[in-house]
């Protein structure tokens, strides 16, 4: 008579868990392998991608009408409409068309009026880059577009693309063997008869393990036979990088499969405490995975959601898609015409137990708003918007588990955020950083309204020369903290070569500049360099023209647009630009004192002393690191 097998337990399912995760080395597991762009859907990028290209590559017509020059357009109204001459004062672009020096503007086809001889007649002025799209205004050259461990979408694609990105190095699916084993089972397509049962689990594996990122390879079934279960997964093994067997893995007298493991590798767990799916194999054999699933199709589901998706997710860091809804406060107000239901893009995170959804660009052409999105914030047809504060209902791109676990960051821009929330999922499993690039006091501004946990930030206060910790004492009256984060290099970005020869802010008097955006710590330490220096920021060709980010307006400057503009040094490099330094500032962070113990807090705050993180920063260039991670405490 066969010997039953007596070595069936019952390992708590959390316990069994960890330890059979606990036994494999996925550092071992994880395989990478380099890919055309064009076959990357689904795929997880191996390191964070960094734009080739700016998108547009030019300053591009954002209408049909014609490229202008503005300056000739000034006193034209409806009472005194101005003629411009074709070729001289304007050229006819369709939308996506370059505009180039002296054109600086484009004016609708809508809004002039043509005359016999080709001029035109218009009856409104318009402002220097009206209806221009600037270069790099959605994607600039070196700044990250996608971070490392991301998982590659439709729209992904085309922002890659867009960027000159052809081929990505990517985590290898897994290829996993999978082994329907019984005497008693047959092949769908077979007659059954009593006592025959149709095979069905391997086909749901199969989809099961492509649902979770691997590549599943279903074999013929296996009577029970010691010895051939036996040669059939120890030739598995070899050729694949996982194994499942179904069936034969509970106390009968035919289920040979623990022994077969237990002689092959090492049995970690057999048998754990979960109804339906006790009788679970989970073993390694020759450093690799292999489980074994019970036979009944429910068990067989149960067990592989509980153990197998959990070791696929490891070795493919890959995380299957459901959507989810959250009840979210709106930073910002939104307006909506009541002729369509609205998808507005947001960034979300959980701040003080509430969901907060702030809103990304709108505009159609704006791509990598797709890509930095978290989610839409529906507004249904009918509706005219939202205000700032109302409660609205989010479709999430991500799960609300990674959203609860994102630290949220909103304020000044720089490029040292990118390296973070890069490191930040590498170094802890399910947090991220979310960075929303509005300038320190709006930063400021949306830390007191409760929407972010910290606010990078770096206002110089004129009286006294002190950064940011004056600001937070004038506009806080909680318990705040100052995180010291980098000492920064700011200076004026010039083309290569600095060919018109500026050498500070006085020679701004005679050069195309753009700005940063109001409130924006870069543009008050300009403005103190412009009062200091004498200098009338009206005498500032440019200084009403704002760009967002330092890399946004580095990218103006290597083009034809912008002679220069104030940014830090690693964004002048990035972009292969000179630079005429002014001075160092420092570069912090705001948040309030209770916030500081959040498990996302912590772990941000070794990262930025993480000898990683410092040697990246180094090697951008600009930076040091003095009083990196003290941390002030401002009552």
């Amino acid at each position: 008579m066969a010997k039953r097998n007596l070595y069936l337990s019952n390992t708590p399912i959390d316990e069994a868990r960890e330890k059979y995760m606990n036994a494999l080395d996925f550092g071992a597991l994880v395989k990478y392998e380099t890919i055309p762009v064009t076959e990357a859907l689904g795929r997880i990028t191996r390191n964070a991608v960094y734009a080739k290209y700016s998108s547009p590559l030019f300053n591009a017509a954002a209408m049909d009408g014609i490229a202008a020059v503005s300056k000739r357009t000034e006193g034209a109204r409806e009472t005194d409409p101005v003629i411009l001459k074709k070729d001289e004062d304007f050229i006819i672009v369709d939308t996506g068309d370059p505009v180039r020096p002296p054109f600086d503007c484009v004016i609708m086809a809508e809004d002039l009026t043509p005359l016999e001889n080709g001029d035109v007649t218009i009856y409104a002025s318009a402002s220097p880059w009206q209806h221009v799209r600037p270069v790099g205004e959605d994607i600039v050259a070196g700044e990250m577009i996608l971070p490392s461990a991301h998982r590659i979408r439709p729209i992904d694609l085309g922002v890659l693309l867009s960027a000159g990105i052809l081929e990505l190095e990517v985590v290898k699916q897994p290829v996993v063997a999978i082994f329907p084993t019984g005497t008693e089972i047959i092949e769908p397509e077979e007659e059954p008869k009593e006592g025959d049962i149709i095979e069905s689990n391997s086909r749901m594996f199969q989809g099961m393990v492509q649902e979770h990122g691997g590549i599943g390879k279903r074999y013929p079934h296996i009577v029970d036979d010691y010895e051939l279960i036996r040669e059939k997964i120890a030739e598995a093994v070899k050729t694949h990088d996982m194994v499942i067997v179904n069936a034969g893995s509970s106390a009968g007298t035919e289920d040979f499969t623990v022994h077969v493991l237990r002689e092959l590798g090492e049995v970690i767990v057999h048998g754990v405490a979960v109804k339906p799916g006790k009788p679970v194999i989970l073993a390694v054999v020759e450093g690799k995975p292999v489980i074994g699933l019970p036979g009944y199709p429910v068990s067989a589901y149960i067990a592989f959601e509980n153990f197998v998706a959990p070791v696929l997710a490891g070795m493919t860091k890959f995380e299957t898609d459901q959507t989810e809804y959250v009840d979210a406060v709106i930073s910002r107000r939104l307006v909506s015409s009541l002729k369509h239901r609205e998808y507005v893009r947001v960034k979300v995170g959980k701040v003080d137990g509430r969901f907060v959804a702030a809103p990304l660009a709108r505009g159609a052409g704006a791509a990598m708003s797709l890509v930095r999105a978290d989610g839409f914030c529906i507004i249904e047809q009918n509706q005219e918007g939202v205000e700032a504060g109302e409660q609205v209902k989010v479709q999430l791109y991500r799960s609300k588990r990674e959203i609860e676990n994102t630290l949220v960051v909103i304020g000044s821009h720089d490029m040292i955020l990118d390296v973070a929330s890069d490191m930040m999922p590498n170094r802890y499993r399910d947090m991220f950083v979310s960075s929303t690039h509005v300038g320190s006091m709006a930063g400021l501004m949306a830390l007191a309204r409760g929407e972010t946990h910290i606010s990078p930030c770096h206002l110089l206060d004129e009286d006294t020369g002190e950064y940011n910790v004056s600001y937070v004492k004038k506009l806080f009256r909680e318990p705040m903290a100052v995180i010291k984060g980098v000492g920064r290099i700011q200076g004026i970005m010039v083309k290569k070569g600095n060919p018109l020869n500026i050498q500070g802010v006085e020679d701004l008097t005679r050069c195309k500049y753009v700005n940063r955006q109001r409130g924006a710590g870069t543009r008050v330490l300009f403005d103190y360099k412009l009062k200091s220096a004498g200098i009338d920021p009206k005498n500032i060709d440019g200084y009403d023209r704002e760009a967002a980010t330092h890399m946004a307006a580095a990218a103006l400057v290597k083009g034809d647009s912008a002679d220069a503009a104030m940014g830090i040094f690693s964004a002048a490099k990035a972009m292969g630009l000179d630079f005429i330094e002014i001075g160092s500032e420092e570069y912090d962070f705001v948040i309030r004192q209770k916030d500081l113990q959040l498990p996302q807090v912590k772990a941000f705050l070794e990262i930025i002393t993480d000898p990683e993180f410092k040697k990246t920063l180094t090697e951008m260039g600009g930076y040091s690191f003095e009083r990196t991670g003290e941390i002030i405490c401002v009552e």
